[in-house]
């Protein structure tokens, strides 16, 4: 497998989103949006006066279980590169040049992931920057310290996030490959945020401790393992002459 043809593969689905209005308004207004807005809520729920009052006690056990809404972010937001890279291309016709080429359907794979793994991951971690900025200048008169950063959000920001993003490129990649409709590979890949989305609930409901470094780890763990087991289906799943078809 030569890594060089995978990125000559990249950097042109790169070029090509750069023109693809709805991509790229969804990967800086998203973020930018849960960025924003977190901060903004927890800062009204906790000014004098307002009738669902936070106090400074409840702040650490509720703040890790905002810095985890990003995983499902990392969940999403590759559901429409990662859709558009085959299926796009299908409907485009633009797809018949690149499985002409002498490429591996190996390198196709690899170089398809990596476009629609970077974009996301640049914006779930521009957002959060924005995140705990804004949460810390909301916070720090009731916590007396800055809460962020801390470990656990930097386990969720560069352990979990990055391979629950794989997770979702593979899934969406899978999916993209044996369909010929945009909206349909969406709906379908967009399957990959419940998990997340669950767990997200669950730390609000302290039914799981979001904070905790050793059970973000744990979670960190169980993805990797869907990974493995991914990749090994996505290259089993994976040819060039049945894409079109």
């Amino acid at each position: 497998m030569r890594l060089s043809k995978s990125w000559i593969i990249a950097a042109k689905d790169f070029k090509t989103f750069r023109r693809k209005r709805n991509i790229l308004y969804s990967l800086i207004a998203v973020p930018l949006i849960v960025g924003i807005l977190i901060p903004g809520v927890v800062g009204y729920a906790g000014r004098p006066g307002s009738s669902s009052k936070l106090s400074g006690a409840e702040l650490p056990a509720i703040l890790p279980a905002f810095a985890f809404f990003y995983i499902i972010l990392a969940a999403y937001l590759p559901t429409s590169i990662a859709s558009y890279t085959l299926v796009g291309e299908k409907v485009e016709k633009s797809l018949e040049p690149l499985l002409a080429t002498p490429t591996t359907d190996t390198e196709i794979l690899l170089g398809k992931g990596i476009a629609a793994f970077l974009p996301p991951m640049a914006a779930v971690w521009g957002g959060s920057t924005i995140f705990m900025i804004l949460m810390d200048l909301v916070t720090h008169s009731k916590l007396g310290y800055y809460f962020f950063p801390n470990w656990t959000t930097i386990i969720i920001l560069f352990v979990l996030a990055p391979l629950v993003s794989i997770m979702s490129v593979q899934v969406n990649v899978i999916i993209s490959s044996r369909i010929s409709d945009i909206r349909s590979g969406q709906q379908l890949g967009a399957l990959a945020i419940f998990p997340f989305a669950g767990l997200y609930v669950a730390g609000e409901l302290n039914i799981v401790q979001l904070g905790s470094s050793s059970n973000l780890l744990i979670i960190a763990g169980i993805v990797l393992v869907v990974d493995v087991l991914l990749f090994s289906v996505s290259r089993a799943t994976f040819r060039r002459e049945e894409i079109l078809t």
